[in-house]
């Protein structure tokens, strides 16, 4: 075979295929949700939909999983028996036109419930965010905002920089703080008669 018929080097066609794609994609502003689900369908990254921009989430850390993985154990362990399902992320909850979020914990009190879709939730009755250090004000105060317009009834923040717990319990269309709990307290749940955790245990979570 003369160099003239050889085929380009893998790294040529490569970095055409690259091009292709990334010439296919929406600019940022741009993305709409069949674009969004499927560049989630195939990466393992977590990713949000925002009014047509994603957001890119740095990876959990080992403490962050941890907590996480304490919390879901005992959510689970309460709804399971009543016939609720409680996922962690990731998995996509839709929350309005244009807009999907990957809550950390999401529940629902029937697991028959139909806003349980296999490639994505329609709704929530309880979300748990593990507060990130990188940007605390998305889970603080942008996320508050964005649950309580898609009616999810509870909305948990879990913040290990304050060692806090804040359960949030929804009325018409905002939040009200049900309760913050700290270390030496049990963490509390309006929605989930009877349901209750301890902070310290929560945070010391290995």
């Amino acid at each position: 075979m003369t160099a003239e018929t050889e085929s380009p080097p893998f790294g040529t066609d490569q970095a055409r295929v690259d091009a292709l794609v990334l010439s296919r994609l929406p600019r940022q502003g741009g993305w709409d949700e069949e674009h969004y689900l499927w560049l989630t369908d195939y990466s393992n990254q977590l990713v949000e939909l925002v009014d047509g921009a994603i957001e890119v989430h740095s990876m959990p850390t080992d403490h962050h999983q941890a907590i996480l993985q304490n919390l879901f154990l005992q959510f689970l362990a309460f709804v399971k028996p009543r016939g609720g399902k409680v996922h962690f992320a990731p998995l996509r909850l839709h929350i309005r036109e244009g807009t999907f979020r990957e809550p950390d914990l999401l529940l629902l009190c029937d697991a028959a419930d139909p806003r349980r879709q296999n490639r994505f939730w329609l709704g929530a009755d309880l979300v748990l965010e593990v507060v990130s250090p990188d940007k605390p004000e998305r889970d603080l105060v942008v996320k508050r905002n964005e649950y309580a317009h898609a009616q999810v009834s509870e909305y948990w923040i879990v913040n290990p920089q304050t060692e806090t717990i804040t359960v949030l319990s929804l009325g018409d269309d905002t939040y009200t703080e049900y309760g913050s709990f700290t270390r030496g307290e049990a963490a509390a749940s309006a929605l989930l008669e009877g349901f209750q955790l301890n902070v310290a245990a929560v945070f010391d979570a290995d």
